[in-house]
């Protein structure tokens, strides 16, 4: 069995080189064939750099100054450069700000040669820009002389860029002044010569560098911002192009040493390299249709065989079709010309790798077709192999998944979006790396990705999907009151876990039929309550307007009449404003105008207010509150609200004699608001129950008020994000509210 398969990777080794010789002999055959280094793109590229550079570095330079006298300033860069730091009135208010805190601390420290100073840079930078508003010409001056600095920068450089990595000999005449100019001598043997000449074409030499990549457009390659003097037609500098006939060589003792003797010995090497990968394919192919031929028993008699017939038909696929995306990415990346793991790199490691890589793909291909052929020829396997498939089992889901259309189709539409987005995902990675066209190698990646780990998420995504449709059945059931069926537990997913809950929450039905009762309970108190306190003003009205109608009443009688009749209609506005107070809160409708409010100066407004009133129950207020004050974004209208109804609370249900405390302070993050008392009325209710509307302590309701004030104060609580909360113990009552700080 080791025999077969060293065979089978030897058979593959062979079989991988003549696969990368084919391309390769036709991508390089062109290039290599008859050619030497001088023959290349990479040293024609090297000299049109040069000769780009020579006429602005050497034949036809700028002039500095007749440069500066071209300079253009426009009307749009006059009126930026004035408004760049806003209007006049804005600069100079800045300038008087940026001034005024120096000369003062100048000032009160008595240091007066430093007040003067100050004050006379003041002076000068706002006369400047007073100058910048009255005359453009002063403003034409100074972005003048910024340009020309940038200008003459320029300029030198371009005198002084370096104009090739290797000696370049050349004597050129200018054809017009017979001026003429030259570096080395071209009389020396040479490697490469070029002849300007009337037959031969002249040189041109221009005085600004030529960038290729935009058409006409003259710009530099080394201050870009050059540029910006003309908004890009650098053409207003140069010199008109002058023409130059003589001769541009290359010393063949360029040769010897350096950069050029480094580029033609790396070249050579690619070459003969090459060569020798040729040889390797035509001795790899020689060697395939004699000694050594594929036979399927290196395929047969292995023990990968018996596993690799365990794997489902869809993983087998799966495979075969990745090793076809690896052969034929390693294949097409082996013929461009810049691909890394080319054999004439020099990297020996990566070449080794990548080969055996492409062999073990060649290998897999061939084992995975002679595997199949041979165990699909036994009637019946293939039909076997299709059922017992993940596709298959995949579509059952997908049908499970369907019991409920609704989390179907929802299901449906979200893995479509999955798989276009991966694939958008893919398309706009491609394009970032260079263009709309996605490579073969992220083709490869995205296969990788969608095959093991796509495939299989959607595998498992669609079993819990079929699962979770059993446990929304099962749950129906439940709603209709069939509670007779527990839900099954399958595995520990989390499906699972809720399927056991929702087991748990059978048992809690009854406490859910409880907390109902108690619902229906204050609702109908709620009712009653409300008809009571509607009716009770009602009908006193009613009663004493009767009786005015009565032609024997006093005045004073009728005086009397009118006071109650008066006192009982503000009782019945203020509850009717309190109710839609509440209904308005309840529905969100109701807008606050939050801003920046004392806290404690607002507790101490809203305690004299009502000092007459304490005074008067006889009742003893505790407060304590802080020294400094607690500043909280809050409706101060609204939040006087909250205190005010509390404060009234603890007045009327307060008994007669005893103490209120009320505490005021800041916890962390949040302003804190105690309120204590002993309440004359007995507390049997629950303190939560205490919130609901129309809840009194006096349970009689003989006492003015709606029962709304602690509903009321809790809403506006909740609307500005706090928290209210109320705690009995016996007869003693305790509200807190919790409201963040700023």
């Amino acid at each position: 069995m080791k025999n077969n398969k060293m065979q089978l990777f030897v058979w593959s080794i062979l079989a991988a080189l003549l696969l990368i010789a084919i391309p390769s002999a036709l991508q390089f055959s062109p290039t290599y064939i008859g050619k030497n280094y001088f023959d290349t793109e990479d040293f024609q590229r090297e000299m049109d750099n040069f000769y780009g550079m020579l006429g602005p570095a050497v034949l036809n330079p700028l002039d500095i100054e007749e440069a500066k006298k071209k300079i253009p300033v426009t009307n749009d860069e006059i009126e930026e450069h004035r408004n760049y730091y806003g209007s006049l009135s804005d600069q100079l208010t800045n300038l008087h700000d940026q001034y005024e805190e120096r000369v003062n601390e100048a000032k009160s420290s008595g240091n007066k040669q430093l007040e003067a100073a100050l004050i006379k840079e003041r002076d000068i930078k706002i006369a400047d820009v007073e100058m910048n508003f009255e005359s453009d010409e002063h403003v034409e001056a100074k972005i003048r002389a910024e340009k020309e600095i940038v200008l003459e920068k320029y300029i030198n450089e371009l005198k002084g860029t370096e104009l090739s990595l290797f000696p370049i000999a050349y004597h050129l005449t200018d054809v017009e002044t017979g001026e003429t100019f030259s570096s080395g001598s071209v009389t020396v043997k040479s490697v490469y010569k070029k002849v300007f000449n009337e037959e031969e074409g002249l040189f041109k030499a221009n005085s600004i560098p030529r960038n290729d990549y935009d058409e006409g457009e003259y710009v530099s390659n080394f201050l870009y911002e050059v540029a910006e003097l003309t908004n890009g037609n650098m053409s207003l500098f140069k010199n008109p192009v002058r023409t130059y006939e003589g001769e541009v060589i290359i010393p063949d003792t360029a040769l010897a040493s350096g950069y050029l003797k480094s580029q033609v010995a790396e070249f050579n090497k690619r070459k003969y390299a090459t060569y020798a990968m040729w040889l390797l394919g035509i001795l790899s192919a020689v060697a395939l249709f004699t000694i050594v031929k594929f036979r399927k028993e290196w395929v047969t008699n292995t023990r990968l065989n018996a596993r690799y017939d365990k794997l489902k038909i869809d993983m087998k696929a799966a495979l075969f079709f990745l090793s076809i995306l690896i052969t034929t990415e390693i294949i097409y990346r082996n013929a461009q010309p810049s691909h890394y793991f080319q054999i004439y790199s020099g990297n020996l490691l990566a070449h080794i790798s990548w080969l055996i890589i492409l062999a073990i793909a060649i290998a897999a291909i061939s084992f995975q077709l002679v595997d199949c052929v041979e165990r699909w020829k036994h009637k019946g396997v293939l039909e076997q192999d299709i059922a017992n498939s993940s596709i298959v089992k995949f579509f059952r889901a997908i049908q499970e998944m369907f019991m409920s259309k609704t989390i179907g189709i929802q299901t449906f539409i979200l893995l479509v979006g999955f798989f276009l987005a991966g694939a958008g995902f893919a398309g706009v990675f491609g394009f970032l790396l260079g263009g709309m066209y996605v490579g073969p190698f992220l083709l490869v990646f995205y296969a990788i990705c969608v095959v093991f780990l796509g495939l299989p998420a959607l595998y498992i995504f669609m079993r819990r999907s079929a699962y979770l449709n059993r446990i929304i059945i099962a749950t129906e059931k439940m709603a209709q009151g069939r509670l007779q069926d527990e839900i099954k537990i399958e595995g520990k997913s989390p499906l699972a876990d809720h399927a056991r809950n929702l087991n748990n929450l059978r048992e809690g039905v009854k406490v859910s039929m409880t907390e109902q009762a108690k619902s229906e309970r204050l609702k109908t108190e709620l009712i009653t309550n409300v008809s009571h306190d509607l009716r009770t003003p009602l009908t006193s009205i009613i009663t004493y307007t009767d009786l005015l109608k009565s032609p024997e009443l006093t005045e004073d009688e009728r005086q009397k009449y009118v006071d109650i009749l008066d006192k009982k209609s503000q009782r019945l506005k203020t509850l009717i404003e309190d109710l839609f107070e509440v209904s308005k809160m309840a529905s969100g409708n109701l807008e606050l105008h939050k801003q920046r409010v004392d806290l404690t100066q607002l507790l101490q407004q809203a305690l004299a207010e009502h000092a007459d009133d304490i005074s008067t129950n006889g009742l003893d207020f505790r407060v304590n509150l802080p020294e400094t004050e607690i500043v909280a974004n809050v409706d101060g209208q609204r939040w006087w609200r909250v205190l005010d109804n509390l404060i009234v609370n603890a007045i009327k249900y307060s008994m007669p004699g005893t103490r209120v405390y009320i505490t005021l302070k800041q916890a962390g993050d949040q302003a804190k608001f105690e309120l204590k008392n002993i309440s004359q009325y007995e507390l049997n209710e629950n303190g939560d129950e205490l919130f609901e509307r129309f809840k009194r302590a006096d349970t009689s309701r003989h006492t003015d008020g709606s029962g709304l004030g602690l509903a009321i104060a809790q809403s506006i609580v909740d609307m500005h994000d706090g928290e209210m909360k109320i705690e009995v113990d016996g007869d003693l009552f305790k509200v807190t509210v919790l409201v963040p700080v700023i």
